[in-house]
């Protein structure tokens, strides 16, 4: 082989190492630019991942926050219509209690409504011998009906007649101009044993304040529709 032949296949191999390199090259830099473009994708792709789920969670703050207001806003109202609804059933109270001061003014109805008063209390209290406390304006009255009020009650639970002593200690007055933040009293009586461990409070307005309790949630429902929970 001379040097001519050796020269051609010398540069033969040159050009066949060189194409080898060239492809190895070419496979390299595509592969390089598919795993940059993975990459890449996968990069934008968690981007967009965390993007939605901090719009996810702005969005559930934003709903949280609403229904938080809706239900400050309805508790808000709620409470201004229980609380017009305390004012209308108060006025209404008031109102009966005003109407009490009429009682006492018939004297004949008031002396007849002491002595079942006084019956009352003997009953409910059950002793020998009572204190009994009415207002000053009411002695008088008090005293006419004590002793049919002292038969009555012992013809009824069938025992001798109790001793009733009426107590110089009186109870407030009736509501007045002078005296409208003070303790009144719109009439009836306070009996109790002479120990003062049993008392029974049968004044018109303790009455009132027993029913008005009792009937309430009857007197909501006339008024409201309904009963309030």
């Amino acid at each position: 082989m001379n040097d001519a032949d050796v020269s051609k296949q010398i540069q033969q191999m040159v050009r066949f190492i060189r194409q080898e390199a060239e492809e190895k090259a070419n496979e390299i830099s595509v592969s390089a630019e598919e795993e940059f473009n993975i990459e890449k994708l996968q990069l934008v792709e968690a981007e967009k991942k965390k993007i939605r789920q901090e719009y996810e969670k702005k969005g559930k703050q934003v709903e949280i926050r609403k229904k938080i207001e809706y239900s400050m806003q309805l508790n808000a109202s709620r409470i201004k219509v229980l609380q017009a609804q305390d004012d209308v059933v108060n006025a209404m109270k008031e109102s009966a209690s005003k109407d009490l001061l009429n009682v006492s003014r018939d004297h004949h109805v008031y002396k007849k409504l002491l002595k079942d008063l006084i019956v009352q209390g003997l009953v409910r209290l059950k002793e020998p011998a009572v204190l009994l406390r009415c207002r000053k304006d009411d002695v008088h009255l008090v005293e006419s009906v004590l002793d049919s009020a002292k038969e009555e009650y012992a013809s009824k639970v069938n025992v001798h007649p109790p001793e009733i002593f009426i107590d110089s200690v009186h109870l407030p007055p009736a509501p007045s101009h002078h005296n409208a933040h003070g303790p009144f009293c719109s009439g009836g009586v306070v009996l109790a044993s002479r120990d003062g461990k049993i008392v029974c409070e049968n004044t018109l307005d303790a009455r009132l304040d027993v029913a008005f309790r009792k009937k309430l949630p009857e007197i909501r429902k006339w008024l409201f529709g309904r009963v309030a929970a």
